[in-house]
């Protein structure tokens, strides 16, 4: 039995679709707003600050070992219902709130340790969901799209430690963007494309001191959508430590756009 901690974005169900085909016995702690998995018989919908009902649901049902997927959002701690071990846990995870949205499940996932449940890889089941190294278009980066990765590259790494920023937007070697809490989309958004021809880079890659087990830089359709409205060329992820939803629709976007998606 796998415990299947489930937050927003379409990369749970991805997962659950792997898991069911392979009929592997789950169960579902839903995190999501809108308990988007209520209609699973699996499924328990559970505050974040219920942490003890989280772990007795867990233990209770044999699941020694959990996975997790989707963004879990900073929740408002002064209207979470906390049970006696939330209450004891919950200014540890107040604490990790303040680094970041990732920081929170860093902290979960140290607690189920001290419990004794053990956390695998996001992409245990959904290997396929990972690009490989390699360019994944017909287009490729030319001499000027190679110098703006390696300036978005040297700007992720000279960020702080505690950063919570995954991506780093470059044209022309200059710095466009750098990721904010309010996450990538926001960002492309915010971006003006002056030019008719599509320059510059996303790159994004995992956060420094990230548990690489979740929460890796995810793109889908959206983020690439988003990325020629604002002129971009290209996007960039770290080899097999990145999720690419809908990879056939993403590929066949950025050859039709001629725009290259690479991972290196």
């Amino acid at each position: 039995m796998i415990g299947l901690i489930f937050g927003e974005t379409n990369f749970p169900k991805k997962i659950l679709k792997k898991i069911r085909k392979i009929k592997k016995k789950y169960l579902i702690i839903d995190l999501t707003k809108n308990k988007t998995f209520k209609r699973d018989t699996n499924c328990h919908s559970i505050s974040i600050g219920q942490i003890g009902k989280i772990i007795n649901t867990l233990k209770e049902n044999n699941c020694k070992t959990v996975l997790f997927a989707g963004k879990v959002n900073k929740p408002n701690f002064s209207n979470l219902k906390l049970d006696l071990k939330g209450i004891y846990y919950i200014p540890r995870i107040i604490k990790a709130s303040k680094i970041g949205d990732a920081a929170i499940l860093k902290e979960i996932i140290n607690i189920f340790k001290i419990e004794k449940i053990d956390t695998t890889n996001s992409l245990s089941f959904t290997p396929d969901l990972s690009l490989k190294r390699g360019v994944h278009t017909k287009v490729k980066p030319n001499y000027d799209d190679n110098a703006d990765i390696k300036k978005a590259i040297l700007t992720l790494n000279k960020l702080n430690s505690y950063s919570f920023s995954q991506g780093a937007i470059i044209r022309s070697k200059k710095i466009i963007a750098v990721e904010g809490t309010q996450g990538t989309q926001k960002m492309l958004q915010k971006i003006k494309n002056k030019e008719k021809k599509l320059s510059g880079v996303l790159v994004k890659f995992p956060k420094k001191k990230q548990d690489l087990r979740v929460d890796l830089p995810t793109i889908g359709l959206k983020t690439l959508i988003e990325c020629k409205k604002a002129g971009l060329k290209g996007i960039v992820l770290k080899s097999k430590l990145n999720v690419c939803l809908d990879k056939k629709k993403l590929i066949k976007f950025a050859n039709k756009n001629k725009m290259f998606i690479a991972s290196i």
